[in-house]
């Protein structure tokens, strides 16, 4: 299967398992998937990426959750991708304030007697904790045991009448999935086809990626996050989509790198 430009030729794929051959939601869409499309298909588990065990090259697509699919561009060489959850070309679709900051400061933030609600999530991919609501110092056991010096991600808080998961492939949009809130209430895809259009032109967009866009109370239609699409979670969409997008990234993953 040719990638971009026909650089990269993927004819095999490792697709992670969970013990005794189970798969997960977005492992069996890729399974079938590259089963229709006479894909050489190895499971793995968790074990073996971390032995180094898979023979990784640049034929091979690897799926599974995101320290797998970490643990597999380490092996090949590839750096990991820096996060961008909050592109700066988007800063216009934000509707609210954001900022770096790091559990310490979380902390003294409630010390001192500032009581302002804010939302944060680990800044790195390590995933400490889930992203959340803090409004007290009663909250902070959400981040019990973790280092006072972890880098988050902040924003003020804002309230979500719905929100949706957009998949983007070659900048065309190949799914728009609800996953919260009231599904009646649907974002403007014009704004998030212009997003999409802003991305590109300030370069930071991918091959492969989701974008999350929800509707405020205040009916705007706002970002809610960005990801990468080498790892991400499949909604509604379907299967030959969700492969394309892991796919198209992947070999833009393998394209970068050296040697």
């Amino acid at each position: 299967m040719c990638g971009e430009g026909g650089k990269i030729l993927i004819s095999k794929a490792f697709i992670q398992e969970q013990g005794n051959g189970k798969l997960r939601d977005e492992e069996q869409l890729v399974f079938e998937e590259l089963t229709q499309r006479s894909i050489s298909i190895d499971f793995y588990t968790e074990k073996r990426i971390q032995r180094r065990q898979l023979p990784l090259d640049n034929q091979s697509l690897v799926v599974g959750d995101m320290s797998c699919v970490l643990g597999a561009l380490k092996q090949l060489g590839i750096p990991e991708p820096l996060i961008n959850d909050y592109p700066a070309c988007l800063n216009y679709l934000m509707y609210r304030k954001k900022w770096i900051s790091t559990v310490s400061k979380l902390e003294k933030r409630f010390i001192d007697g500032n009581y302002a609600p804010i939302f944060a999530k680990p800044a790195t991919r390590s995933k400490r904790f889930t992203g959340c609501i803090f409004e007290t110092e009663h909250d902070l056991y959400k981040i019990y045991g973790v280092s006072r010096q972890e880098k988050l991600l902040c924003s003020e808080v804002v309230y979500w009448v719905s929100e949706y998961r957009v998949y983007v492939v070659n900048s065309e949009i190949r799914s728009i999935d609800f996953y919260n809130g009231n599904e009646s209430v649907f974002i403007d895809v014009k704004k998030v086809q212009q997003a999409i259009k802003s991305l590109d032109d300030a370069g930071e967009s991918y091959v492969g990626y989701v974008i999350d866009f929800g509707v405020l109370d205040s009916g705007e239609t706002a970002l809610v996050e960005m990801n990468d699409g080498f790892a991400v979670g499949a909604y509604s969409i379907d299967r030959k989509n969700y492969t394309d997008l892991i796919l198209a990234r992947w070999e833009e993953l393998l394209s970068s790198r050296k040697g």
